[in-house]
């Protein structure tokens, strides 16, 4: 009994995995840390520059995300503007 729990439990728990929204997109997706970046050119933390460097990287993260969520709409549109009918 206990078993088939944890079995449904398991199902259930990755189909909710696959609601996470689109535009989450982890910190590691650049590949590197805003942060070590900042820091990798001699910007001291705090500072004006520092602030400049980490909202360069923010602006480069999202500017990555509209363009996957443009290629993703793009996509879609093209599947319904050409279906394939076998």
């Amino acid at each position: 009994m206990k078993s088939k729990f944890r079995v449904a439990l398991t199902v259930v728990a990755l189909a909710l995995c696959g609601c996470a929204q689109r535009s989450q997109i982890p910190v590691s997706s650049l590949g590197e840390d805003d942060d070590a970046i900042c820091r990798a050119n001699n910007v001291a933390v705090g500072s004006p520059e520092y602030v400049a460097c980490r909202k360069d990287r923010d602006v480069i993260r999202s500017n990555a995300a509209a363009r996957a969520d443009r290629r993703q709409r793009d996509l879609g549109e093209y599947m319904l503007n050409n279906p394939v009918r076998p």
